[in-house]
């Protein structure tokens, strides 16, 4: 096993263990590292011309926005939900333009309403272990 495969190994066994230890909320805080990280891939990919790096890595983060979309449980989550519902519509067809348009700014626009999500959804964990 050279190097590069041994280091792929370990951070694959890195993240399974980190997915299978997290709590529910962990979980969604995992999702939405993952959508950044994907965007940021998407990023790349377009200031390198690499349209199909780029189209995989806007798939991904539209799959995972599509998942934290099925994880809002509207009955509980009232007003909020059905916000939250709304901005990930948004999101989702954001990512569809950006791709189709190789357009930066809309994935940085994405990104940074994925970080403003992420930081409010930590801050309830840390205050819950307060």
């Amino acid at each position: 096993m050279n190097g590069q495969n041994a280091t792929s190994a370990y951070a694959s066994t890195q993240a399974h263990s980190a997915v299978f230890d997290a709590s529910p909320h962990k979980l969604i805080s995992l999702l939405f590292s993952g959508a950044q990280t994907h965007l940021s891939q998407a990023k790349r990919a377009m200031l390198s011309n690499d349209i199909a790096a780029r189209g995989r890595s806007i798939t991904k983060a539209i799959d995972i926005v599509n998942n934290l979309q099925a994880c809002l449980d509207q009955d509980k989550g009232g007003q909020v939900a059905s916000n939250l519902d709304s901005l990930y519509d948004y999101m989702i067809r954001r990512l569809a333009q950006a791709n189709v348009s190789n357009d930066a700014a809309m994935v940085d626009e994405v990104s940074g309403l994925i970080e403003e999500i992420k930081i409010g959804w930590d801050a309830i964990a840390s205050e819950a272990n307060a």
